[in-house]
């Protein structure tokens, strides 16, 4: 059975803080680019945009990365659900923000760096996660978390997003 341990308006208000310490890290919006990981990170990005564009009046720009084919597991699992890779921009120079629903192991941030640099040489890239939960397998660490949540190996954090799920919010099950 599941548990909710975010509600839709600490999920919002973790969104929120995100959004500003992206821009107090950076000095602002300049240079910014938001790529999501493929599911969640999608929506996740385009959210964190429009605040920073509330807060900033500068809209900043979004793509979506799907690492499905940079992945080290390729040969332990099949993925059938491949979405598209979307970064129709030049990411040259720029301050890259991965952004992801769940940093567990590090292995797909790992795999979203390799198929960054298949796109260009960003300035720097940071990562954003809604949820760490700790077991690192690499030496990765965000750079911002909206919620730390211990867990268990065997336990699962689910992240939910209204415009995949119908509602936001974090459960842990």
């Amino acid at each position: 059975m599941a548990k909710l341990i975010v509600d839709s308006n600490d999920f919002s208000r973790m969104l929120k803080r995100i959004s500003h310490e992206i821009l107090e890290k950076n000095s602002g919006p300049d240079k910014l680019i938001l790529i999501g990981m493929h599911t969640r990170g999608v929506p996740l990005a385009k959210r964190i945009s429009a605040f920073i564009e509330n807060i900033e009046g500068i809209k900043i720009p979004t793509a979506q990365l799907d690492v499905s084919f940079y992945r080290d597991d390729t040969d332990l699992k099949i993925k059938t659900d491949i979405n598209p890779t979307i970064i129709d921009l030049n990411i040259n120079n720029s301050n890259v923000i991965l952004i992801d629903d769940v940093l567990f192991t590090g292995r797909s941030v790992r795999a979203a760096m390799d198929a960054l640099m298949d796109y260009g040489r960003p300035s720097s890239i940071q990562l954003s996660v809604l949820v760490d939960r700790g077991h690192r397998e690499l030496p990765i660490s965000p750079d911002y978390v909206g919620k730390n949540i211990p867990t268990s190996r065997n336990e699962k954090v689910n992240v939910l997003i209204s415009e995949i799920d119908g509602k936001d919010g974090v459960e842990i099950s």
